[in-house]
C-alpha cells in the first residue's frame, strides 16, 4: 500500500495538467469571442465616428450627450465638415460609422459604401445679414445689388446648390465675394463682418442669434433640405452604429433636432 499513493497522485498530476492543457485553446477562443463581440457592437463599449454634415455641428453635440448618458459605454466622435467633403472622406475608406449629410444626392451617390439611409430632419434657407440687418436686406432680390458683399457656398456643397436652386427660381442674379466649402463658413464670413449677408440654413443663423439676422425667405420661393442617416459598411461597430441610426428616429432625438429648429422628416 505504501507503494500506491505515490503512483496515484502522479496519475491525478498528469490529468489535471492535460486538462488544464485542454482548457487554454477554449479561454483563449472565449476572449477572442468576446473581442469581436464587442469589436461589432454586441459588447458593453462601443466608439462610434460620425461623419456629420456642417449644419449639425451644434445639434449633435447636444445629441451625443443625450445618447451617451442613455448609452453607457458608447461614445460618440462627431466628425463635421461639408456633405462633399464627408463623400471624399467616405470614397477614401476613412474610418467611420455613421455618415449624415444635408442632401439625398450626396448619399445616393455613396450607395455602395452605405446601408439603407433614413431622412431624420429637415431644413430651409434663410438670408443671414450683419446684426440689425444696417443694408435693410428683404428678400433674394436685394442680393443683386452691387454694392452688397454677399457670400455663398460652393455649388458643390449641398447648401450651395439650394441657394442656386432658390435665386435661379427667382431669376436673381449674385455675384459673391467668395464661395465657401460649408454653410458654417458661410455664416462665419457674415459675422466677423466680412461679408454683409449669405444664404444658410434657417438652423445656422439661430446659433449666432447674437451677431446676425435671420431674413425669411418665404416657402414659395425656398428650397427643403433633406438629411438622411445611413451606417457606413466599412464600421466595425456594425451593430452600435445601426443602433445610433435608429435613435435619430426617436421621440427624443427627434425633441432635440426640433429644439434645434430642423423640421419634422
Amino acid at each position: 500500500m505504501s507503494h500506491t499513493f505515490p503512483a496515484l497522485t502522479a496519475r491525478r498530476a498528469a490529468a489535471a495538467a492535460v486538462t488544464a492543457a485542454l482548457l487554454v485553446p477554449l479561454a483563449a477562443c472565449g476572449s477572442d469571442d468576446d473581442n469581436e463581440s464587442k469589436k461589432d457592437g454586441g459588447g458593453k463599449n462601443a466608439n462610434l465616428t460620425v461623419l456629420a454634415a456642417s449644419s449639425l455641428t451644434d445639434v449633435f453635440a447636444t445629441a451625443k450627450k443625450a445618447y451617451e448618458k442613455d448609452h453607457p459605454g458608447t461614445e460618440l466622435t462627431i466628425s463635421p465638415a461639408g456633405s462633399q467633403e464627408l463623400a471624399a472622406q467616405v470614397r477614401q475608406g476613412s474610418p467611420a460609422d455613421v455618415l449624415v449629410t444635408a442632401d439625398t444626392k450626396t448619399m445616393d451617390g455613396l450607395e455602395e459604401e452605405t446601408g439603407t439611409p433614413t431622412v431624420i430632419a429637415k431644413n430651409r434657407l434663410v438670408i443671414a445679414t450683419r446684426e440689425g440687418n444696417p443694408d435693410k436686406v428683404k428678400g433674394l432680390e436685394d442680393l443683386s445689388n452691387s454694392k452688397l458683399k454677399v457670400v455663398l457656398a460652393d455649388d458643390t456643397v449641398p447648401v450651395g446648390r439650394y441657394s442656386k436652386q432658390v435665386l435661379d427660381k427667382q431669376d436673381v442674379t449674385v455675384k459673391p465675394v467668395s464661395k465657401e466649402a460649408n454653410v458654417r463658413s458661410v455664416l462665419s464670413k457674415v459675422e466677423l463682418g466680412e461679408a454683409d449677408a449669405g444664404i444658410v440654413y434657417k438652423t445656422d443663423a439661430a446659433t449666432a442669434t447674437d451677431k446676425v439676422d435671420a431674413v425669411e425667405i418665404p416657402d414659395a420661393q425656398n428650397a427643403v433640405a433633406s438629411y438622411p442617416a445611413a451606417t457606413l459598411k466599412g464600421s466595425k461597430n456594425t451593430e452600435a452604429a445601426a443602433a445610433f441610426v435608429k435613435w435619430l428616429s426617436t421621440p427624443e432625438a427627434q425633441k432635440i433636432l426640433r429644439d434645434a429648429g430642423f423640421q419634422k422628416p
